[in-house]
């Protein structure tokens, strides 16, 4: 004999776009939180330490960008 454990309700319209909302936020919150650990990282670098990477001050916000965006 078999026993159903889980079902689930089919979703509205309405509760999907929310559920797709929610996931949007939830990704640019995270998203945000990389740039901002990232700069974070990368400005706590001494200027030697930027050099021996090839990098300057300059470069630090575009490179935060870039590891959180993807772009």
């Amino acid at each position: 004999m078999a026993y159903a454990t889980h079902t689930s309700r089919p979703q509205s319209a309405f509760a999907a776009r929310i559920n797709v909302a929610l996931d949007n936020i939830r990704t640019r919150l995270e998203r945000r939180r990389v740039y901002k650990r990232t700069l974070a990282e990368l400005q706590s670098l001494s200027s030697r330490e930027l050099a021996d990477l090839g990098l300057n001050r300059s470069m630090l916000t575009r490179i935060a960008y870039q590891a959180a965006y993807e772009v």
